[in-house]
């Protein structure tokens, strides 16, 4: 069973899978198709991705792809813990460059949603975070886009020191919002 919660932007959900345990350990269903489309979500995954972060404080995002290559993005922690970021980038929707963060671990065993036309990013907040994500759409090189993490347009409040953060040269030099591609809310 996958209990569904709405963070307060468009279509971004914490989805909190049940998990059946014994003294062996436990089953979880983490992904059910026909329970998301009772909910009106209709996705089709099509890749999954699995990172690995050594250190507390790497930080990887905030990523997007463009359309037709456009991405949603189910993402769960199977090792160690994150907060997890959603930005809405939809040009013209009344929640543009808001933000919703939320911790994922696999303590808690959640999910996060993040919709198309959402920019999506983490910072690992133990050593050895390992993340998983369903996508929607294959990786493309051409497509693939970032914004700046510190973004004052945006204003995450993340929950480490900042100057200290492991970010990739992608990442560290990557555009504010206002000189970004954005999506046109339809």
């Amino acid at each position: 069973m996958l209990e569904l919660r709405p963070l307060g932007l468009d279509g971004v959900l914490e989805i909190v899978p049940g998990r059946l345990g014994d003294e062996r350990g436990f089953f979880s269903e983490t992904y059910n198709a026909s329970t998301l489309a009772a909910h009106g979500i209709d996705l089709t995954f099509v890749q999954d991705n699995h990172s690995h972060s050594v250190a507390v404080g790497t930080l990887r995002g905030l990523h997007y792809q463009l359309p037709p290559r456009a991405q949603a993005k189910l993402v769960r922690v199977v090792r160690g813990r994150v907060f997890d970021v959603a930005v809405d980038i939809r040009k013209g929707s009344p929640t543009f460059a808001r933000w919703v963060g939320l911790e994922l671990s696999a303590k808690t065993w959640n999910q996060i949603l993040v919709p198309v036309g959402f920019a999506h990013g983490f910072v690992t907040l133990e050593p050895e975070t390992e993340v998983i994500y369903k996508v929607s759409e294959h990786y493309s090189a051409e497509h693939e886009r970032a914004i700046r993490f510190d973004d004052p347009q945006i204003g995450i409040t993340w929950p480490v020191d900042t100057d200290r953060l492991r970010l990739s040269a992608k990442d560290r030099h990557a555009p504010l919002l206002v000189h970004s591609t954005p999506f046109q809310f339809a």
